[in-house]
């Protein structure tokens, strides 16, 4: 199989892992609640675990930016659809300019190899 396809096949399950790691937070209730905490510190495991063997390819630089970027893209997505809490205008401009700054470095920055 194709290591590039493998490595970001893994950047996605570390992405999958971050953002349901970050949504059970929530869940956890400052840590009160036993069993959405147990989950939540299993996600990030397995989140920095993928993100771990996406790197054996995938640049730190470039790996992160994605995982950083779409992790914050989706979580805020999901805190606005399941936890019903509203994004402001310039919320949304600070997560524009996030996804900005990742399109940026990946596709026009040279000091990134890809």
């Amino acid at each position: 199989m194709n290591p590039l396809l493998v490595a970001y096949g893994s950047l996605g399950l570390a992405i999958a892992c971050e953002v349901t790691g970050s949504s059970l937070l929530q869940k956890t209730e400052q840590f009160s609640k036993p069993l959405p905490t147990v989950a939540m510190a299993l996600c990030f495991a397995a989140s920095l675990f993928f993100l771990s063997q996406a790197l054996k390819v995938i640049p730190l630089g470039v790996a992160y930016a994605i995982w950083g970027g779409l992790g914050i893209v989706l979580t805020a997505i999901i805190s606005v659809v399941v936890f019903r809490f509203a994004l402001d205008a310039w919320a949304l401009v600070g997560i524009a300019l996030i996804v900005s700054g990742v399109i940026v470095m990946n596709t026009l920055s040279h000091s990134v190899s890809h």
